[in-house]
């Protein structure tokens, strides 16, 4: 028969899971929002995770007009219900196809390219 610690141990331990999933819903839910608001922006979005280690999921987003950005969510878990929430199409990878999507600018040449090619300085580096 289980003593009364128990039970007071597994009552806390339900009340604490039950914590714990509600935060990540809250979590997911403002994600969920922030890929709404990327998606009405682009003309719509699809997306792909990616997990980068303890830092958690990176929601990788690509605009119908090419425009990209991401998010980055504390688990895998909660990337997924975000993306879920948001209705957002999720690839498997980050393939050549998705990644022709992306459009990128002068901000991007000079910052992960020009730098190191010899070209500009980044002003906003």
């Amino acid at each position: 028969m289980p003593s009364m610690a128990d039970t007071a141990d597994s009552a806390d331990s339900a009340g604490t899971a039950a914590a714990a999933e509600k935060k990540q819903d809250r979590t997911a839910a403002k994600l969920a929002k922030q890929i709404g608001a990327f998606a009405r922006k682009h003309g719509g979005a699809e997306g792909q995770l990616a997990h980068i280690g303890q830092a958690g999921t990176r929601i990788v987003l690509v605009g119908t007009d090419g425009g990209w950005g991401d998010l980055v969510a504390p688990d895998f878990a909660v990337a997924q219900l975000a993306a879920e929430k948001a209705g957002l199409t999720l690839h498997e990878e980050f393939d050549g196809e998705f990644a022709a999507r992306v459009r990128t600018g002068p901000y991007e040449w000079t910052r992960m390219a020009g730098i190191q090619l010899g070209g500009p300085e980044n002003p906003a580096a």
